[in-house]
């Protein structure tokens, strides 16, 4: 059996399988399909490992309302024509999804389309859910509402990109002198835990920059090696990673810390910010002054309530405030335990209380 990766496995279920059926069971229903979700594959990253569970042909069916009831008599047809394999993997038609764009994205993102999408909305959904909507591909799309939706949700607007890079240089900035204040005192295992927290932040802040999306851990490097940035600072941040020594550590974000000045300063959305490091207070530590950089860009924010949030507090979104993996999967809790909890997760990024 070769393998086929999950994009190309499922454009030809739709079209040797998904849409045959269709055509012949429904031929004026207008849907739209697309192999999209969570997954390896929806990234384009799966291998053969990828095979041994929850993969395999699979589509998402986007159906109007007013067609949603025809959901169960389409599963049924599936069910009779589908193969029991298809080039060579087992089928499950339980794994193709049917619902409307509007329910979809209320749950993954817990947004209300009929509605403006609010702050609140951008910094409570982990970026990996953007991903989800974003990437894979849409293989049909009759009333044109998947693809509004994909390029609604392309990036973050202007004002919000802003607040997130203000916010990753914030961290940075409150953390870049504790690595070597510990290192000093001779707690290199401390000071390496910073360092690992550090190059975790850099990265983030390089998916920014290069306005992408950064997905769950597991591919987190590896998308990181598909940035354009990646190239120029690796070196530095693998220096960084691995050194032993405080003081290796200290060059190395050095140097990555000027790469980063060099990206930012290229961007053109601020003053420029110093290419060169300086030292922190009185102390022989030199630091990028992240905190000064976060304060720059967010003297470039325009939009009222993203202003107002940050200066309650400029904790960035939920990729910033938090790594636990079940918090972040807030969109697959179940019933009332989901939705309370992603409610009260909005109410701390809200910029003023809303009546």
């Amino acid at each position: 059996m070769t393998f086929i990766n999950g994009i190309e496995l499922c454009r030809r279920f739709h079209k040797e399988v998904v849409e045959p059926v269709l055509v012949d069971n429904y031929p004026s229903l207008l849907y739209s399909s697309a192999l999209m979700g969570p997954g390896s594959e929806v990234l384009g990253y799966d291998t053969e490992m990828s095979t041994d569970h929850d993969w395999g042909p699979r589509v998402y069916l986007f159906l109007r309302e007013e067609d949603i009831g025809y959901s169960e008599q389409i599963v049924e047809s599936l069910r009779e024509r589908a193969p029991e394999q298809f080039y060579g993997f087992p089928v499950d038609v339980n794994m193709s999804v049917i619902t409307t764009v509007p329910r979809y994205v209320d749950n993954c993102l817990g947004v209300n389309l009929n509605e403006p999408v609010r702050v609140e909305d951008w910094l409570s959904v982990p970026s990996q859910s953007f991903l989800e909507i974003t990437r894979g591909a849409v293989y049909r799309d009759d009333t044109g509402q998947l693809s509004v939706l994909r390029k609604q949700f392309h990036y973050y607007p202007h004002n919000i990109w802003l607040y997130l890079m203000a916010s990753s240089w914030q961290r940075i900035g409150q953390e870049e002198h504790l690595m070597l204040r510990s290192g000093f005192t001779g707690d290199e295992l401390g000071s390496a835990i910073i360092a690992s927290r550090i190059v975790r932040d850099i990265i983030n802040l390089c998916f920014l920059l290069e306005r992408q999306y950064a997905p769950y851990p597991k591919w987190f490097g590896t998308a990181f090696n598909h940035l354009e940035c990646s190239k120029e600072l690796m070196p530095y941040l693998w220096a960084a990673q691995t050194a032993t020594i405080w003081r290796e550590r200290e060059e190395a974000f050095n140097n990555a810390f000027k790469q980063l000045s060099r990206l930012h300063n290229r961007l053109e959305i601020t003053e420029m910010i110093p290419a060169d490091v300086s030292y922190f207070h009185d102390r022989p530590f030199k630091v990028m002054d992240g905190e000064g950089i976060a304060r720059t860009i967010l003297n470039h924010i325009k939009d009222v309530d993203i202003r107002q949030l940050a200066d309650r507090r400029l904790i960035g979104n939920m990729d910033q405030i938090t790594d636990n993996t079940d918090f972040r999967l807030i969109s697959r809790w179940p019933g009332a335990e989901g939705k309370y909890a992603r409610k009260a997760l909005k109410a701390l990024f809200k910029p003023s209380i809303r009546s």
